[in-house]
Formats: structure tokens, C-alpha cells, sequence
């Protein structure tokens, strides 16, 4: 999947937990799309933020049953990635609107 880069990483996703890991561990965390690998996450972050990337791995999301005036549906499924960078390399994840 060679595709556009921006195809493959959707959003990054910025919470608490991805705020600690980005200090701790030097982890970023995107929305990536559901056919991406973990080459191609690779290659896109390395090309779009011109970073060096250690290790990604991948999440699949499975979304939650909800209930809205009495009707049940279901959110989607989405998968999402973490990306560990190389020592002293660091993403501006809020700049960086994928």
C-alpha cells in the first residue's frame, strides 16, 4: 500500500495516556487506516514528519455499543498505531494535523 502517505495515517490521537507515553517512552499514537501495515505507518511518519522510527505497533479498536431515545447501534471499528522515535527525535502532534 503505497498510497498517499495522508491516506495512511489519519489523525493523531492526543489523551493523557498518548501525553505520558510521548514523555516517558518518546511514543506518538495515530488513527491509521484499516488496510495499513506496519511498513507503510513506518514509511509514512518517516516521510511526512522526517523523523526516524524505531518500531510501530498496531491496535485494532473495536467500537462500542451505544444507545440513542430507545434505538441500539454500534460505533465503527478503527485501528490505531504507536510509533516509537529514534533517541532525542520528538513529533509536534499538535501542529500536526494529519
Amino acid at each position: 500500500m503505497s498510497a498517499n502517505v495522508y491516506e495512511v495515517i489519519r489523525a493523531p490521537r492526543v489523551s493523557e495516556k498518548t501525553a505520558r507515553l510521548q514523555e516517558v517512552s518518546n511514543q506518538y499514537v495515530f488513527e491509521i487506516a484499516k488496510t495499513a501495515t506496519k511498513a507503510d505507518v513506518k514509511a509514512a511518519v518517516e516521510q511526512i514528519f522526517d523523523v526516524k522510527v524505531e518500531a510501530v505497533n498496531v491496535v485494532n479498536v473495536k467500537g462500542k455499543n451505544k444507545s440513542f431515545k430507545f434505538r441500539q447501534g454500534k460505533r465503527g471499528d478503527w485501528r490505531k498505531a504507536y510509533v516509537k522515535l529514534a533517541e532525542g527525535q520528538s513529533i509536534d502532534v499538535m501542529m500536526a494535523k494529519a
